[in-house]
């Protein structure tokens, strides 16, 4: 994983999932859309780590993950 500046300079607006609630615990992830790529990080690490996907990448991980 890497920094990723970009996301991090407050031009990103991160959003968590409607399903992201306390019921579930606090554990979760953070995503921000930004031109050309697709930005992830842990929601109890918002400095820390993240991961950028394109949006190729995302809708196939997306697309992967709901059928499980």
């Amino acid at each position: 994983m890497t920094r990723i500046p970009s996301a991090g300079d407050g031009s990103a607006r991160w959003f968590k999932s409607s399903y992201s609630t306390n019921e579930h615990g606090s554990d979760c992830v953070e995503v921000a859309l930004v031109p050309g790529a697709i930005h992830v990080r842990d929601s109890k690490d918002p400095h820390g780590p993240q991961l950028m996907f394109t949006p190729e990448a995302w809708a196939r991980f997306v697309a992967f993950a709901s059928e499980r």
